[in-house]
């Protein structure tokens, strides 16, 4: 079966159209527990849920407890769910996942059956989907949403909870948390908690974040790029002083960035402009999906406007630079992570160096 886009299922089951077969994968846990409630509230009626509602981890179950929870009927009702987690933990013998394969053969009309593979996590080549699942089922695959979709969702979920956020507090508070839903739902939820009250602006957002609008690990790494050395530099100390932030952590960032940035410039060398480079870019990340948390569409467009400023002979010179400064940063645990990454930042600045 072909593999389905998130927007395009999730219109599906709000119509009601629900397949028998779903198969969850990709980065973005929120999302795939949002889509498994909407997919519970369609097919089984909450008073009946002990009966026909199952969720199961799928390193615990055997060939048997497959066909058993696969093939059950449903009590009082026309259909019933199944919900498999952590499917990863099979391998291609697994007992359990040869159940699951001749069940998906010919899945029964009364089950409705969803497997979830988790997040991968860092440095962990097995967050590709399963082949033999994408096949046998309606394959969604749940990625990090673009800023614009995270920021609808910050807002279709404060009003959820009683909260209005005014517009610009919305973009920070996404700018804030790089994209993450959980730990942005993790803020409306503190939100929540204060009570209702007028609508929240980005002052009182910022104090109860901690995190200042314009000081976030984005809005270095964007100073960075676009050749303000002076701005990045100021912002160094505030960033550091984050919770969770660190000199190496921010290189790693800006270290994608500049990947990306070699990426958009060898496709501007060979004389793509516009929206035409965009999608090369964009198309590029779909296929090399970078770890990290990374808007793909946000990035594609920021990669190809400062193509033009970024040959390849100077985003060579600057990742060699960040991989001296990493090095740096991890021999000794006496190095100065504000010191070592502001050096960072003048060899980089492009604009200091041609007009010296």
């Amino acid at each position: 079966m072909p593999k389905h886009p998130f927007d395009a299922f999730s219109r599906e089951v709000r119509n009601g159209e629900i397949p028998p077969a779903i198969y969850l994968y990709g980065e973005e846990e929120v999302l795939k527990d949002e889509a498994v409630r909407a997919i519970l509230d369609r097919v089984v009626d909450p008073g009946l849920r002990d009966f026909n509602y199952d969720q199961r981890s799928a390193a615990q179950l055997d060939g048997d407890d497959v066909e058993a929870l696969c093939t059950t009927l449903p009590m009082m009702a026309d259909r019933r769910m199944v919900v498999i987690r952590d499917v990863e933990a099979w391998n291609k013998r697994a007992r359990a996942k040869m159940a699951i394969l001749r069940y998906l053969e010919q899945p029964a009309a009364e089950t409705v059956l969803v497997l979830i593979q988790s997040a991968p996590r860092k440095d962990d080549d097995r967050g590709d989907p399963d082949a033999d699942l994408v096949t046998r089922t309606t394959a969604v695959e749940v990625g990090r949403p673009s800023t614009k979709v995270a920021e609808k969702w910050v807002q279709k979920r404060a009003s959820e909870r009683g909260v209005v956020l005014e517009a610009d507090a919305v973009v920070h508070l996404v700018k804030a948390v790089d994209g993450d839903l959980a730990a942005a739902r993790t803020e409306l939820d503190k939100l929540a908690g204060l009570g209702g009250g007028p609508p929240v602006t980005l002052e009182v957002l910022t104090g109860l974040l901690g995190v200042r609008h314009g000081e976030t690990a984005a809005d270095w790494c964007d100073a960075v790029l676009e050749d303000d050395p002076g701005r990045a530099s100021l912002l160094l100390p505030h960033i550091l002083e984050l919770s969770g932030v660190s000199g190496v952590g921010l290189l790693i960032q800006l270290g994608t960035h500049l990947i990306g940035l070699g990426v958009a410039r060898v496709q501007y060398d060979k004389g793509l402009r516009g929206g035409s480079l965009n999608k090369a870019v964009f198309d590029t990340l779909l296929r090399a999906r970078p770890p990290g948390r990374l808007d793909y569409r946000g990035a594609a467009e920021r990669w190809s406007r400062l193509a033009e400023a970024w040959p390849l002979h100077r985003v060579e010179a600057a990742v060699a630079a960040a991989r001296r400064a990493d090095r740096r940063l991890k021999g000794t645990s006496l190095a100065d992570e504000r010191g070592v990454l502001v050096d960072l930042i003048m060899q980089l600045a492009h604009r200091e160096r041609e007009a010296a």
